[in-house]
């Protein structure tokens, strides 16, 4: 792969970046990267006027771009994502870019909802492997919206499992989602991942009237809830019922295989796309070796933190040692997204809990820990399917699993639209 396919780069204070003029401004607070002059240049976009903050995994011109890992210490992106190219044409402020967790992998140490909550920023762009948008914006009381893979670009994003992870969207409202949609989608030559295909329109519309549909609500997923869990996930669902659309049980026999498939698929293709970070090019290289041979061992020894080697071992035995396990996941995985087809035939959308109120994603230190905090989100990054995580519309609500709403892939505007009729509606009853 070439280097321009991670936005290039080079080390801070290098000869390349006195050329450049490239300025490192830290934050460490919040930032691994601040942008000393955060106007744009565009005026009139859709954006104009709205603050944006990305991760430092999204390629930007003369930004820091680590991706939270030390296997890309000291790493500066010569060129712009699609997607931040998108971003700034529309006319959006780039304020910076935010700590995150480990090659976005889960949500340790990630400060997106700091940045807006805090006020930093109206809109964060987030990388979703397994469902960090949602999750973290779950527990911040925030939007946040997953596309439908393969429709937004992902020439310039640093990531580690490439069958499941796009850019996510996170905002305080759904206009700024939608708005934000319809800048970063589209096609791109630079991204041969993307199928030719014709992509969902996004437009702001008005004041929606009632939904009228079926929200399907999977029973195997509703035994894995306590009782608290339960009782907060039903008050969202009388929010749904308030905006018109018809609750109704449904069966996922093997929606407990989710979590399976995607630890399994993942830690391989993880594996697999960690293989690039060997110091040669970019990058940390060790300063402990006698020859390439140590070099090359001793960089990857000390490249990756403790969790992200733990999915790398994972995955190298399932690729090396266990093969026909990865093969079966495979096909399980054709066989979930044939059998959530189907319920798609009687349903409109998928509703489900964002988070598990007792499992705090923000400080899962194994891979098992990072899974079970994310159990709930993983079925729309195995199938490819949009989802738009909604807070609580009750202020008293107290604990808030959030609410996810799943819909087809390519039905991206629709799903938008029937989450803002829930929430216009939601708010009347308020």
């Amino acid at each position: 792969m070439k280097l321009k396919d991670f936005g290039g780069g080079f080390a801070p204070g290098s000869r390349h970046n006195r050329i450049f003029g490239i300025r490192l401004a830290m934050a460490p607070d919040i930032f691994t990267y601040k942008n000393p002059l955060p106007q744009t240049s565009t005026e009139g976009g859709v954006l104009a006027g709205k603050k944006v903050v990305i991760q430092p995994s999204m390629s930007a011109r003369g930004w820091l771009t680590n991706a939270g890992s030390p296997a890309l210490e000291g790493f500066v992106a010569i060129e712009d994502a699609t997607v931040i190219t998108r971003i700034r044409n529309a006319g959006a402020s780039l304020v910076g870019s935010t700590l995150m967790s480990e090659l976005g992998f889960g949500i340790y140490g990630d400060k997106g909802t700091q940045a807006l909550c805090g006020g930093e920023a109206d809109i964060a762009l987030i990388t979703d492997t397994m469902g960090e948008v949602r999750v973290a914006a779950a527990t911040s009381g925030l939007f946040g919206f997953k596309p439908s893979y393969g429709i937004v670009s992902r020439f310039g994003l640093i990531g580690i499992v490439p069958s499941m992870e796009c850019y996510g969207i996170m905002a305080k409202s759904p206009e700024d989602i939608i708005t934000t949609m319809g800048v970063i989608i589209g096609k791109d030559e630079n991204d041969f991942s993307m199928p030719d295909e014709d992509l969902p329109g996004f437009s702001m519309p008005g004041e929606p009237p009632g939904t009228k549909g079926v929200a399907g609500v999977i029973k195997e997923c509703l035994v894995t809830l306590d009782d608290t869990e339960i009782k907060a996930f039903e008050s969202l669902l009388a929010k749904i019922e308030e905006a018109g659309l018809i609750v109704q049980e449904v069966s996922l026999e093997n929606f407990g295989l989710f979590q399976a498939v995607h630890n399994v698929i993942g830690s391989v293709e993880a594996s697999s796309s960690a293989g690039k970070f060997d110091g040669v090019r970019y990058g940390h290289r060790t300063v402990s070796a006698k020859n390439w041979n140590e070099m090359y061992m001793n960089s990857r020894g000390e490249s990756f933190g403790s969790l992200v080697k733990a999915y790398l071992f994972q995955g190298a035995y399932f690729q090396f040692e266990n093969y026909t396990a990865f093969e079966n996941a495979c096909r399980i995985r054709r066989r979930l997204i044939r059998d959530t087809e189907k319920l798609f035939e009687h349903i409109d959308v998928l509703a489900l809990p964002a988070r598990r109120l007792h499992h705090d994603p923000a400080r899962a230190g194994t891979v098992r820990e990072t899974y079970d905090a994310f159990s709930l989100t993983l079925l729309a990054n195995v199938t490819g399917y949009p989802s738009l995580q909604i807070p609580s519309l009750s202020p008293d609500s107290g604990a808030d699993p959030g609410l996810q709403i799943i819909s087809p892939r390519l039905s991206d505007a629709r799903l938008l639209a029937t989450g803002m009729s829930i929430i216009v509606h939601g708010a009347k009853k308020t």
